[in-house]
């Protein structure tokens, strides 16, 4: 892999528009990779196992994966013990926060998990790719558990894009530079 110009990228995008694929792509030329998943498996979401199913699928052999879904505050610390020569992709985001608010008895403490995760981005020493769902290009959430949700998601983005050097938005499978050249 030829050495980046950037070390951490953000990727966004909407549900399938291809920001993951996008992401992999960034680190395919990495001899190994750390796919460091944020989703967990539920055994009453059949739909939701093929997802996580075609995502291996899609990992070469040289990949290693990292599970964080069922204690997703283990993911500050896995980006910031990453080595220098470490490459890690984080995906994603939006199912992270999830985890967060499925532990938490209260409304998700977002200062904790914006201070938390940009600190660890800012800290991690490898070269780092995380994906996010973009929020914001939707309605308003009618429920408070989705607006809860969204708020969590959107202050997670901003704290990550903050300490990325470059940030992508992916839209039906292309790239758009938003910060950086990437």
């Amino acid at each position: 892999m030829t050495s980046p110009t950037w070390r951490r990228a953000l990727v966004l995008g909407g549900t399938r528009s291809g920001k993951s694929e996008f992401a992999e792509a960034l680190l395919a030329g990495a001899t190994a990779v750390r796919y460091v998943a944020t989703g967990r498996r539920d055994k009453a979401d059949a739909d939701w196992d093929r997802r996580i199913d075609a995502h291996q699928a899609r990992r070469p052999a040289g990949w290693s994966t990292v599970e964080v879904g069922d204690d997703p505050w283990r993911l500050p610390s896995v980006l910031a013990d990453a080595a220098p020569d470490d490459a890690l992709l984080v995906d994603e985001l939006g199912t992270w926060v999830g985890a967060v608010m499925g532990i938490e008895d209260r409304d998700p403490p977002i200062d904790r998990m914006t201070t938390e995760l940009g600190t660890a981005v800012r800290a991690c020493q490898a070269t780092l790719v995380l994906v996010s769902p973009e929020v914001g290009l939707a309605p308003v959430a009618l429920t408070p558990a989705g607006r809860r949700f969204v708020d969590a998601l959107g202050a997670t983005n901003i704290a990550v894009a903050a300490a990325c050097d470059v940030v992508s938005l992916v839209i039906a499978g292309n790239a758009v530079p938003v910060k950086g050249g990437l």
